[in-house]
């Protein structure tokens, strides 16, 4: 009997026992920095977690750094993302390997840019951590591809694609996003201040715009 009586506590201990929150790291460059500002999309995507009563369910943090390229992400993952032991790795990063190109005659060639991509991957994977990488959404806003460097995103954004079906990751495509918000809201085909204060990187809306596809896409 006493033995069917501690049975039976036990079973019930473990009915109760505290389910451990979800950790979601956001890795990338300056867009992923800005984004844990008081109006930056991770800290959106923080209270949008706490409005849905998901708070406790999901933690997210971000490990952006300004200027990163792929490579950049690669030499510090283990100390910028391992280390805080995630469940769920959301990588952006493409626009710099672009846009370094033009601006400082750097930047990443595409054939190295899908083999360091990949390699990140399944560094990632092989700790059983669940990634899903997005493509680059912009380096100007104009809607009919007359931006500089458009074809290069176009190009970039495929291998992105690319790389997240053959390895089985989720893919959130910015890129397309960003073109089709265009398309309805910029009837000026202006080359900034939509989504974007510089081409680049996230105002207010385009802030709420990525919280928002964030959210949807990684909260079940």
């Amino acid at each position: 009997m006493k033995k069917l009586f501690m049975l039976a506590a036990i079973v019930v201990m473990c009915s109760f026992q505290i389910k451990n929150p979800v950790k979601i790291v956001f890795f990338g460059d300056s867009i992923t920095e800005y984004g844990v500002r008081p109006d930056g999309y991770i800290t959106l995507f923080q209270r949008k977690l706490k409005d849905n009563n998901k708070a406790t369910d999901y933690e997210a943090a971000g490990a952006g750094i300004g200027g990163n390229k792929i490579y950049d992400l690669y030499l510090r993952y283990e100390d910028d993302v391992l280390a805080k032991n995630p469940d769920v790795v959301v990588i952006w990063v493409g626009v710099n390997d672009v846009w370094h190109k033009r601006m400082f005659g750097t930047g990443t060639d595409w054939d190295k840019f899908g083999k360091f991509y990949t390699a990140l991957i399944k560094k990632f994977q092989a700790k059983g951590i669940k990634v899903t990488i997005c493509t680059p959404a912009s380096v100007g806003e104009k809607t009919d591809f007359s931006n500089e460097l458009d074809g290069d995103l176009n190009k970039y954004s495929q291998i992105i694609r690319d790389v997240a079906a053959q390895n089985n990751c989720g893919l959130i495509d910015f890129r397309k996003i960003f073109h089709e918000y265009g398309l309805k809201n910029n009837p000026r085909n202006k080359d900034r201040d939509i989504l974007t204060v510089d081409g680049v990187h996230l105002n207010a809306e385009g802030n709420r715009q990525v919280a928002d596809v964030m959210y949807q896409t990684l909260i079940k």
